[in-house]
């Protein structure tokens, strides 16, 4: 048999509230510890459009690694064949610039700036490290990785994986939509 659960407001009034750091006029209604159980289900690999872009790769014949640790960034899928690696980002948290996807949120715009702003910086470091050890670095946005777009956004990787000639491309949804080649794809 259950146990009756006490009413919803009980159990909020016996949760313990946290302020949250440097902002007294917001709360937390997790424990430190709580919160940190729920950000640390928050998945950073294996998302939906890192899995699409690798069954497209895998299905072109591509063979490939994933999550490098001994890479600068942990590129997302790593191609040592082609000396190339792919990184599936979320056009949010990198910020892709002139994307819907990459809307900043309307509370707290300096925290949210600084945080997207440093992720950029990071992005931009670790590419520029991979570019300086040989590396070829392509970026996959997260707007490209729709159903609709798989045909175009296939042939666009494996040609950048082919031609050794590009060092560096993106591809997101707008090359895709407007029959652009991407960002030094040609």
């Amino acid at each position: 048999m259950r146990k009756p659960q006490a009413p919803l407001v009980q159990q909020r009034l016996s949760c313990s509230w946290s302020v949250v750091q440097g902002e007294s006029d917001r709360v937390d209604v997790f424990t430190p510890a709580k919160r940190s159980v729920v950000m640390s289900h928050i998945r950073s690999g294996d998302t939906r459009p890192e899995l699409f872009v690798r069954k497209l790769i895998f299905a072109a014949g591509f063979r490939y690694r994933l999550h490098d640790g001994r890479l600068p960034g942990k590129p997302d899928i790593v191609l040592p064949k082609y000396h190339a690696v792919i990184f599936v980002n979320g056009c949010f948290w990198h910020h892709h610039e002139g994307c819907r996807l990459a809307a900043r949120p309307a509370t707290r715009p300096d925290f949210w700036e600084r945080k997207l702003a440093g992720n950029k910086r990071r992005d931009e470091d670790n590419i520029r490290a991979l570019l300086s050890a040989g590396w070829r670095v392509l970026v996959i946005w997260e707007c490209a990785c729709l159903k609709r777009f798989s045909a175009d956004l296939s042939s666009r990787v494996c040609r950048f994986l082919r031609e050794q000639d590009v060092p560096r491309a993106e591809i997101g949804r707008n090359d895709l939509e407007s029959g652009a080649h991407g960002h030094h794809l040609t």
